[in-house]
């Protein structure tokens, strides 16, 4: 796996490069602002950019932006971005925009590599990942509409591992439960929230992106 590290702080820069080194990873640029991710990104079509939310020079939403033009210029990219703070409304402007192959993590988890290497590669398979936290926030909010109203305790608890980008066998063994009763859950979200199987859409990405909207 291929990756380009962003992040203005040297020390947290290098760190991480040296985590995702230690992991197998290929670091092929490290830089530390949007405009040089922009170029890196372009000049070396990496499988994934790992992004600070906050860089030069205003130390807002640069790495927003950044992953948002990396999305809609180059498809094929996943973007894994990461944050100090629980910024809910960051991780569903990005995921509304473009909902496969985006991540959000707390930056806390990037001392887990096994973790983010997880993520990276699902990133890779199409998925979306969100840090547990994110979830449990957005898990909160509700909607006049609850598009989810129908689905079972243990449907949305299902839902809710997969937003965090655990594959069926993960939640069985969270759960406590065979990789079959996941299957069948998983089925009865489908079927629940009218996601229709289609070779052009990824219907776990479909729903995460209904959760994370309710």
């Amino acid at each position: 796996m291929r990756v380009v590290v962003a992040d203005d702080v040297m020390l947290t820069r290098a760190g991480i490069v040296r985590l995702l080194k230690d992991a197998g990873i290929e670091v092929v640029a490290e830089v530390e602002d949007a405009s040089a991710l922009l170029h890196q990104v372009h000049l070396t079509r990496p499988d994934v950019a790992l992004v600070d939310i906050r860089m030069p020079p205003t130390h807002t939403d640069e790495g927003v932006v950044a992953a948002e033009a990396i999305r809609r210029e180059l498809p094929e990219v996943g973007v894994l971005v990461l944050s100090e703070y629980v910024e809910p409304a960051y991780a569903m402007r990005l995921i509304q925009e473009h909902p496969e192959r985006v991540g959000y993590l707390l930056k806390e988890r990037v001392f887990d590599i096994a973790t983010v290497v997880d993520a990276l590669r699902r990133l890779t398979d199409g998925e979306t990942v969100i840090d547990p936290t994110i979830v449990s926030r957005l898990v909160g909010r509700r909607r006049r509409v609850n598009p989810l109203a129908n689905l079972s305790d243990r449907e949305r608890e299902v839902l809710g591992l997969i937003a965090e980008g655990m594959s069926n066998r993960a939640i069985a063994a969270r759960l406590f439960v065979t990789e079959r009763t996941v299957e069948a859950h998983v089925t009865q979200i489908f079927q629940k929230l009218r996601l229709a199987e289609s070779p052009d859409q990824h219907r776990r990405v479909l729903a995460v992106l209904e959760f994370l909207r309710t």
